[in-house]
């Protein structure tokens, strides 16, 4: 008699939290869901996009939202840009679009200085960074993301360990001893003209 209704407390508490959870997913994804006419970043012309509001609703559940395209009505032509357009939607804090836009950009790139290709970005603690036209290393949170495009087009990737390094290398040009024999590495001591030969 205890095991029948124990069981029937178990079905019934499994019951109800999948009730609730589907009820959840269904309204965070219809927060999500729908067209939205944005203006392109490369063309410069409205273009209709459409979020893909399941991925968004279930890595919601585990941490900010993976925001990203399900359709644009510049695909399959375009299927591989960086879906720079995602900042422009209200469908998500500013933070979690920028950050989705970053990890696209990022992947398939390499580190303009060890040359690695990035792996899975940990935003958290190791934020890659990038290198400017003139030489300069910025984070992202001294840039300014009303710019956000036109960085993505100018600046170079840097991975968080370079970041580090150069950094250091530039604030304390005494403390580092320069070995050009090792990895091909050559430049100035302030890091400004390092290179990587293959």
């Amino acid at each position: 008699m205890d095991t029948a209704a124990g069981s029937l407390i178990v079905i019934a508490s499994l019951a109800a939290a999948l009730f609730f959870g589907v009820r959840w997913l269904v309204r965070s994804a219809s927060k999500y869901r729908g067209s939205h006419i944005v203006t392109c970043p490369e063309t410069r012309s409205p273009t209709i996009v459409e979020v893909d509001a399941l991925h968004a609703s279930l890595t919601s559940m585990v941490g900010a939202p993976d925001i990203r395209l399900k359709d644009c009505s510049r695909w399959p032509i375009k299927g591989q840009c960086g879906q720079e357009c995602l900042t422009a939607l209200d469908v998500a804090p500013d933070q979690c679009l920028v950050s989705g836009v970053l990890m696209r950009w990022y992947r398939g790139k390499k580190c303009v200085y060890c040359r690695q290709p990035f792996a899975e970005i940990q935003w958290s603690d190791h934020r890659p960074a990038v290198r400017d036209p003139e030489g300069r290393l910025l984070t992202w949170n001294e840039l300014s993301l009303d710019h956000l495009q036109q960085v993505l087009e100018t600046h170079l990737p840097v991975c968080w360990n370079c970041y580090i390094a150069q950094t250091f290398r530039r604030d304390h040009p005494d403390l580092v001893v320069i070995r050009p024999w090792r990895n091909d590495i050559y430049g100035d001591s302030d890091g400004s003209s390092v290179s990587r030969h293959p």
